[in-house]
């Protein structure tokens, strides 16, 4: 049995991992490319209160808002890790 408390920021990982995952899908249908930041915003602010609200341990927040704040913020960071690929590629010599 996996020890949540012990992993320490497992939800906070996992929810940039999801949303990386549902940026990277809504990438490649090509259509809403404009949209790709909000989406996983959103995504991660739905993880992060379906996190809270599930009870399972390893959430810092508190209370809802923080929750779902907390997940927003790991929302837009999958599109800030995606980025920095892009823009650390860009400089190879």
């Amino acid at each position: 049995m996996i020890d949540f408390d012990a992993l320490g920021i497992f939800p906070i990982g996992s929810i940039v991992v999801i949303c990386f995952l549902v940026g990277m899908v809504i990438k490649s249908t090509g259509a809403i490319d404009n949209l790709i930041p909000a989406i996983c915003g959103t995504s991660g602010g739905v993880l992060g209160l379906a996190w809270y609200l599930c009870g399972w341990p390893g959430i810092v927040a508190q209370e809802p808002v923080t929750a779902t704040a907390i997940g927003i913020v790991s929302g837009l960071a999958a599109t800030g890790i995606d980025q920095l690929g892009k823009q650390l590629g860009k400089y190879k010599s």
